[in-house]
């Protein structure tokens, strides 16, 4: 990456910040400004931005922003809250989130039959966690019943981390495979990065979530320094697994958890640094997925890839979704409104770049081309419905608001705050 790289990213920073306050009542989100920005003065269309997604800077910026993601997002999140009051996500992550894995690894090894089984399931893995800040509205507005906008919320901010240890497991397979060793010890060496990571992440989180504390209690550390920790925090976990040979991103997530479950007040000094420094990383990850993903997966696309980036989008959450939640006291509005607002974004695509650049089985590319054609469909699809879908879901609800008292969509939901930290009235 060049200088005038760098003055680039400057310039549309700054150029969106200018007009942020009125895109952000439009149909048309960051992520789509950004990564149709980072296409169109890409290489493939005019030059100005080259972005080699195996670059060094490039990967270090991405591998910072995910650790930043899974932290902040899993810090977030109050897990004794959920389990005691608040069940309704644990139906997505806990029963729907594995069926989608195992409906991607069906329609894949359907539309791919060069594929292996763990080839396979690496792509519906990578595409299983959701970005809801696709659809940011849909999170925050506040016509959107507190039950299923938190719902959503929370889904997107625990299922990324949760589909790491499964990716470690496929990932290790097919390298496996490749190389032509047992899959058995490869299996158990990704345990123990598990493991490592598990065990680092809880270190990590309990005890600087008791330092943090501490030092804000008595004075010693500044606002500025507390929202801070966020990335110290998170990059401490990371670094110190990879030193131990274990899955860095696993543990940052871990530590999120960790902090999340045992130190809530530290948490909500960490918020004001997602929203601010760790949206820019984010975006700025989409700047370039536009410069250079977008145009060599629409440009290779065939009708595999595109029947499976529409499935991977429809039914392939769809039907999970809505044999986890058909119990649930909710109308068929609600289960199909949770059932499409489940879009493929930031963890998708860091997920494929690692993909990309570290694993050196077969058809790591073709992987990476269906994985990009997906998040950029779903950018696109997500981003334009997110409003009108949100605003006709109100509508329905209202006509129905005699019935209000007995709906499950409108019973307890804790405040939880989203990714960008936003509200929408």
């Amino acid at each position: 990456m060049f200088d005038t790289d760098v003055l680039f990213i400057a310039i549309v920073v700054l150029g969106y910040g200018a007009v942020s306050g009125r895109i952000q009542n439009s149909h048309f989100t960051a992520p789509m400004i950004f990564t149709l920005v980072g296409f169109v003065a890409g290489g493939d269309v005019l030059g100005l931005f080259t972005v080699d997604l195996t670059d060094d800077v490039v990967r270090v910026v991405m591998e910072i922003a995910l650790v930043l993601v899974l932290f902040t997002d899993a810090t977030r999140i109050d897990i004794g809250l959920l389990r005691e009051r608040f069940r309704l996500p644990l139906h997505l992550l806990g029963v729907a989130m594995p069926l989608i894995m195992l409906a991607g690894l069906g329609v894949a090894l359907l539309l791919f039959p060069q594929f292996t089984v763990w080839e396979a399931l690496v792509v519906a893995v990578i595409l299983a966690p959701t970005d809801a800040a696709l659809g940011q509205v849909v999170v925050t507005s506040k016509a959107v019943p507190a039950v299923v906008r938190q719902s959503l919320n929370v889904e997107s901010g625990l299922n990324d981390g949760l589909a790491l240890p499964v990716l470690t497991f496929a990932v290790a397979a097919t390298v496996a495979e490749g190389e032509a060793e047992g899959v058995g010890q490869w299996l158990a060496e990704a345990a123990g990065e598990v493991l490592i990571a598990i065990v680092v992440g809880v270190v990590v989180g309990y005890l600087g979530g008791l330092l943090v504390s501490k030092a804000t209690e008595s004075g010693w550390m500044s606002p500025p320094f507390q929202r801070l920790a966020a990335l110290g925090l998170a990059l401490a976990a990371y670094s110190a697994t990879l030193e131990l040979h274990g899955s860095g991103f696993i543990a940052a997530f871990v530590a999120g958890l960790t902090l999340g479950a045992l130190n809530r007040p530290v948490c909500e000094c960490l918020f004001d640094f997602a929203e601010a420094e760790g949206q820019l990383l984010l975006l700025i990850t989409f700047l370039f997925f536009g410069a250079a993903a977008v145009g060599p997966a629409m440009a290779e696309a065939t009708w595999q890839t595109v029947v499976y980036a529409v499935a991977s989008l429809t039914v392939v959450r769809l039907i999970p979704v809505l044999v986890s939640i058909w119990t649930r006291p909710l109308t068929l509005f609600t289960k199909l409104f949770i059932g499409w607002f489940g879009p493929r974004g930031i963890a998708s695509i860091i997920f494929g770049v690692l993909v990309l650049g570290d694993m050196a089985f077969g058809v790591r590319d073709e992987v990476f081309n269906v994985v990009s054609l997906t998040v950029l469909l779903s950018i696109v699809a997500h981003g334009l419905t997110a409003r009108p879908a949100a605003n006709w879901y109100a509508r329905e609800m209202d006509s129905m608001a005699d019935e209000h008292d007995t709906m499950d969509e409108f019973g307890f939901a804790p405040d939880i705050p989203t990714r960008a930290g936003m509200s929408d009235d």
